[in-house]
């Protein structure tokens, strides 16, 4: 493999192709069906749907063959089939959806506005993960350009990532023996500790969530004629979340949530925080004084990697302060997002989570929690020698650094998936989003020379899975 060739190959389709088609692509509002439930009537999802494929069919590989999945109901599905040699094949995987737009962007930026800022382009989706199925293409045209073999490659790009997958089952169970056996599976809907060198996800978390409704009356009532005779509803719901959390530490109480850190995770976590040092801190927008719940960053590494936290991202119930009279509100809803250990049964914890926020409500007030997520985690099986060197020698050879490894706080359903559906696979989960990328929130951007770099990392390791016999 000619190196300096594939990175320049790699360059010029980024440059040329990849680039204007995302620019094109953040400006399509294509949110994830859990916001946008009438996907289907909107019609953007099967707009960058037909985009995609567009871009495939005038970027061909050899052989290739390309079609679009739909199913009655559900969010389409892109599958891409390009032969190779052996008997083996690589699963590439990465999703088109995105996160709404959440507010707070930058002066000049937006969501659905592509802003290139120097080695940044900002917009919603484009790192997360409207990059993915370029670079898996362009990895595999870059081989093919040197005449270099490879396996058997299929590319799956979904539309339901954002909303925890919940269609991707019922259509990886309707393709069935076409994805095949795959020995080399590639994410790239993962995240960076930095942009210097190739960052390898080991594991990720799970999720729990769900909409916390507490109502205490039918209407609201003038706070100075109840206040101190009907309990406040946002008071109810503190009390219930603190069953689930110790708000003083943050600490996750119930077992149910919890799972051992395996030994070898504690290892990568502390050589993680010896490269990434006060990045750990200094990666977040903290306001004024505010700062990290640890100052040791092998602790907030595992913190964000295999212990549960509970976030509340949404509510109902509450009037804009400028808006508030002096109503005791007959309500109060929270929306709940807590991130679970990979290895923890998300299934099991939902239904604990339910099950300690509904018993025995204060002051008998109508207390109902409704699950909305809930997807296990994923913990990467050992790296196989070959993988290993291949990831060591990439990330020297496109970024000038050796390759680094560390789990992620994300969910990526299909993971756990695939995990159980292909035992015997090696997996790369990667990706661009480092510091300050801020995926699901205001200002996310993609890192375009990492971008870059990961697409001739791919390649590389693509190559030497077959040069390793793992093809067979």
């Amino acid at each position: 493999m000619d190196n300096a060739a594939l990175q320049n190959f790699v360059n010029r389709r980024w440059d040329e192709s990849i680039l204007p088609e995302l620019t094109d692509y953040i400006r399509i509002a294509n949110k994830s069906p859990a916001f946008d439930p009438q996907w289907q009537e909107h019609g953007l999802i099967d707009q960058v749907v037909e985009r995609f494929r567009q871009w495939a069919l005038r970027h061909p590989l050899r052989g290739m063959t390309i079609d679009v999945v739909r199913l009655d109901g559900r969010t389409p599905l892109i599958r891409i089939d390009v032969p190779g040699q052996g008997a083996g094949s690589v699963l590439l995987y990465g999703h088109l959806d995105k996160q709404p737009e959440m507010a707070g962007w930058g002066e000049g930026l937006g969501p659905w506005q592509p802003v290139l800022r120097g080695e940044r382009l900002y917009g919603r989706g484009a790192a997360d993960d409207g990059y993915a199925m370029f670079a898996g293409l362009t990895a595999i045209a870059a081989l093919q350009e040197q005449g270099i073999a490879h396996a058997r490659c299929v590319m799956l790009v979904e539309a339901c990532e954002e909303s925890g997958s919940y269609d991707l089952p019922a259509i990886i169970e309707h393709l069935g023996g076409l994805i095949g056996n795959p020995t080399l599976v590639i994410a790239l809907d993962s995240g960076c500790g930095n942009y210097d060198q190739l960052w390898c996800t080991t594991s990720l978390r799970g999720l729990a969530g769900g909409t916390l409704r507490v109502s205490v009356l039918t209407e609201g009532v003038h706070s100075g004629d109840a206040g101190g005779v009907v309990p406040c509803s946002f008071r109810i719901a503190r009390m219930l979340l603190s069953r689930i959390e110790n708000e003083q530490t943050g600490e996750i109480l119930s077992p149910a949530f919890h799972a051992p850190i395996p030994p070898a995770r504690h290892k990568q976590a502390a050589a993680a925080a010896a490269v990434l040092g006060d990045s750990m801190r200094t990666k977040f927008p903290f306001a004024g004084g505010a700062r990290p719940v640890s100052g040791d960053p092998a602790e907030l590494i595992l913190n964000r990697t295999w212990r549960p936290a509970l976030s509340i991202i949404g509510a109902e119930g509450l009037p804009p302060a400028a808006n508030a009279g002096n109503v005791l509100r007959p309500m109060t809803e929270l929306k709940l997002s807590l991130r679970l250990p990979p290895t923890c049964d998300a299934g099991a914890a939902v239904s604990e989570l339910k099950s300690i926020l509904e018993k025995d409500p204060p002051y008998g007030a109508q207390v109902s929690f409704e699950p909305n997520w809930g997807s296990s985690g994923w913990d990467a099986p050992e790296l196989a020698p070959w993988l290993e060197k291949s990831l060591e020698e990439g990330s020297r050879a496109f970024f000038g650094k050796p390759a680094a490894y560390m789990g992620e706080g994300g969910t990526i359903p299909f993971m756990g998936m695939l995990g159980e559906r292909f035992p015997q696979a090696q997996f790369l989960i990667t990706g661009v989003l480092g510091p300050n990328s801020n995926a699901h929130g205001p200002n996310e951007f993609l890192h375009i020379p990492t971008g870059k770099r990961l697409t001739a990392c791919v390649a590389r390791v693509v190559a030497d899975h077959f040069r390793s016999g793992s093809y067979r």
